[in-house]
């Protein structure tokens, strides 16, 4: 089972939409991501869960745009500020390859639960709109991959 780990894209500032919706850059962003992963990467996730916050929604709909996945919706204990260990728990059920979008600081606990068993563990350092692909076999996680927007740009 893979588990694809997405920080959302860059949103605008909150003095400036109080809902936040993506940057022009931060859809550029998915964009590149999105393209690269969905000439490359085999197979798609079956299903795209994202936080209720608008970022997260429009960054997993361009994802599944991207990848032909039909599968988007609205998941619970995705925010900010959710318990890492629900989703531990709750992936324990999946067999399948799906695609969590959230945010910080939610993603690298989770990450850090999965990997290490320690939430407060910073092993992995998400970007926006960057994609980290996890692996489980049998009870065991690893990173399989990391792919982030800046790979895309030139190096100044």
């Amino acid at each position: 089972m893979r588990l694809y780990l997405v920080q959302h894209a860059e949103a605008m500032p909150k003095e400036l939409d109080n809902q936040r919706p993506l940057t022009a850059q931060g859809r550029e962003d998915v964009v590149r991501t999105g393209g690269f992963l969905s000439l490359f990467e085999r197979p798609k996730p079956t299903r795209i869960l994202h936080s209720q916050k608008l970022r997260a929604g429009q960054t997993a709909a361009m994802f599944a745009e991207a990848w032909g996945c039909d599968g988007v919706e609205e998941a619970p204990d995705l925010l900010p500020m959710s318990d890492a260990a629900i989703w531990a728990a709750r992936l324990v059920e999946v067999h399948e390859d799906i695609m969590l979008v959230g945010h910080k600081p939610h993603l690298p606990r989770l990450a850090g639960l999965l990997l290490c068993d320690d939430a407060e563990r910073e092993v992995v350092h998400f970007r926006y709109a960057g994609v980290t692909c996890l692996e489980r076999n049998e009870n065991e996680w690893s990173i399989c991959w990391q792919i982030h927007p800046a790979l895309f740009y030139p190096q100044d």
